[in-house]
């Protein structure tokens, strides 16, 4: 019997399709793909210049909002401009290493995405249940540890993705039918048992997925019941007000992340793979596009800087000319 040496069976690059199936419209789907993507890259940079620069927004709020906004850049930065070039330029080829680093991205920040949203919640939760105490609770010692941590699991929890997808040998080809790494399309490309990486895939899932969602719901259980206790009608509407953007937020995120997960175990295979891949990308490019804009809309904080940078260069200008 012929044994073969592992790293004889691991491809020097993968070649990534796209979507499967509808080639012929990669181009009519980069449109709204790059449209998304420089309104998410434009609006999170903005948010992060108004945190950094307003002094009424340093708040632990704001300082969570910007550790969303770093982290939806980096989560879609790591993704869309590979797939615009496979749309754009048939620039298909990923090494097999940038295959690793692309998926440690992926997964890494998007669970550190989950963490910051239950963070989030959390200071909806002592801000309305707490408020004379917030600013106490709420320092810029725990902000940052609290922010620390939720980058270090994530870290953590993916470092093993990668050195349990790395071990595999890859004798089914190189061809992924996808526009990025993602775990189960590479690891389904392996004539290894694969089943680890199933189980240790939904175990991160859950452990990080499942405890924020748990923690996010707790939290606004207890928002609720607090607002609930409020005397007037004005001041229950007030209080939960401002907990919209940030609901609005969680939508946007869960949602694509709940299709994904689900479809793919129960009668997933009724769905077409394009649509799980259109979906995969959705997940990824669709809270990085909106929670700029909706934090924008729904926040008079920001609103208000907004404005006064606006209508400051305008009086720039007037003085100048």
């Amino acid at each position: 019997m012929i044994i073969l040496n592992q790293t004889d069976l691991t491809p020097a690059s993968f070649v990534l399709t796209g979507i499967p199936g509808l080639e012929d419209r990669h181009f009519w789907i980069s449109l709204p793909f790059c449209t998304m993507y420089v309104v998410a890259v434009v609006g999170n940079c903005g948010l992060l210049y108004l945190i950094r620069y307003e002094d009424s927004l340093h708040r632990s709020m704001y300082y969570f909002l910007a550790m969303l906004s770093l982290t939806d850049l980096v989560m879609c930065t790591t993704t869309i401009p590979k797939a615009l070039c496979i749309f754009w330029f048939h620039l298909k080829e990923i090494s097999f290493d940038e295959c690793l680093v692309q998926m440690f991205f992926i997964y890494a920040f998007t669970g550190m995405e989950s963490g910051v949203l239950m963070l989030m919640a959390f200071d909806r939760y002592v801000a309305i249940c707490y408020p004379l105490r917030y600013s106490t609770i709420l320092t810029n010692t725990i902000i940052a540890k609290a922010g620390l941590i939720t980058f270090l699991r994530g870290v953590l929890l993916v470092i093993p993705l990668t050195f349990i997808i790395k071990r595999l040998p890859y004798c089914r080809g190189n061809i992924i039918h996808h526009t990025y790494c993602d775990h189960m399309a590479v690891a389904k490309l392996s004539c290894g048992n694969i089943k680890i990486n199933v189980n240790y895939g939904q175990m991160v899932a859950l452990l990080i997925g499942g405890f924020d969602i748990l923690c996010i719901s707790v939290s606004y259980t207890m928002i609720l019941w607090a607002v609930v206790s409020l005397s007037s009608a004005e001041a229950q509407w007030k209080a939960f007000s401002t907990c919209t953007a940030h609901i609005c937020a969680i939508v946007f995120s869960y949602s694509p992340a709940f299709f994904c997960f689900f479809s793919h175990r129960f009668r997933g295979h009724r769905i077409p793979p394009s649509c799980h891949i259109i979906v995969a990308n959705i997940y990824l490019l669709l809270p990085p596009t909106m929670n700029p804009i909706i934090y924008g809309v729904k926040t008079k904080q920001i609103r208000d800087c907004v404005i006064r940078i606006l209508l400051g260069s305008k009086d720039t200008k007037s003085h100048s000319i």
